[in-house]
C-alpha cells in the first residue's frame, strides 16, 4: 500500500538518499578515520571528556557498540582515557593530539572535496544551503530531543 506524500517530500528525500551516497563515496581512501571514527572524534573534539554511556546517549547507540568503537581507537592511539575532571566515578574518555591530528586532516579533505562541488556557487548560494542544512539538522535533533554541538557554541 502506497502513502500519498507531498512532491517536494518524495523529491527532498530521493535528494537526500543521492547526497549520502556521494558523501559515503566521497574518497574513501585518502581518509585515515573510518566514519564512526570521524564521528566520535569530531564529537569528543567539542565536548570532552565524555564517558561511554554520555558516548552512548549522544549517538543513540546501545553502550557496548560505543564500549567497542572507543577499543579500537584506543588500540590506535587516538583516543585516552582520563578520570573525571569534575571528580565522578566513571573514567571519561578525550581525544588524543593524534586523534585531533587525524580528524582535522580528514575534515580539510572533506572540506576541499565540498569547495570543488560549490566551486561555481556564490557566496550567498553557498550561505543559503549552509542555513537550510542546518536548519534540518536541528529540527532531527528537535525530534530526537538530543542537541548536537556545533562549532561555534563552544
Amino acid at each position: 500500500m502506497s502513502v500519498d506524500r507531498e512532491p517536494e517530500l518524495v523529491d527532498i528525500e530521493y535528494e537526500l538518499t543521492l547526497l549520502s551516497r556521494y558523501h559515503a563515496l566521497a574518497q574513501r581512501a585518502e581518509l585515515h578515520l573510518d566514519r564512526s571514527a570521524y564521528l566520535l572524534l569530531g564529537r569528543l573534539e567539542l565536548q570532552h571528556p565524555m564517558s561511554l554511556k554520555e558516548l552512548s546517549c549522544a549517538f543513540s547507540l546501545d553502550i557496548s557498540t560505543i564500549n567497542r568503537q572507543i577499543g579500537a581507537l584506543r588500540r590506535q592511539g587516538l583516543v585516552e582515557r582520563v578520570e573525571d575532571p569534575d571528580g565522578g566515578l566513571a573514567r571519561k574518555v578525550r581525544p588524543t593530539a593524534q586523534g585531533l591530528s587525524k580528524l582535522h586532516a580528514d575534515r580539510e579533505h572533506s572540506t576541499a572535496g565540498v569547495e570543488k562541488v560549490l566551486r561555481e556557487w556564490t557566496p550567498e548560494q553557498r550561505q543559503a544551503l549552509g542555513d537550510l542544512l542546518r536548519q534540518f539538522n536541528r529540527s532531527v535533533e528537535n525530534l530526537e530531543g538530543r542537541d548536537w554541538p556545533r562549532p561555534d557554541q563552544v
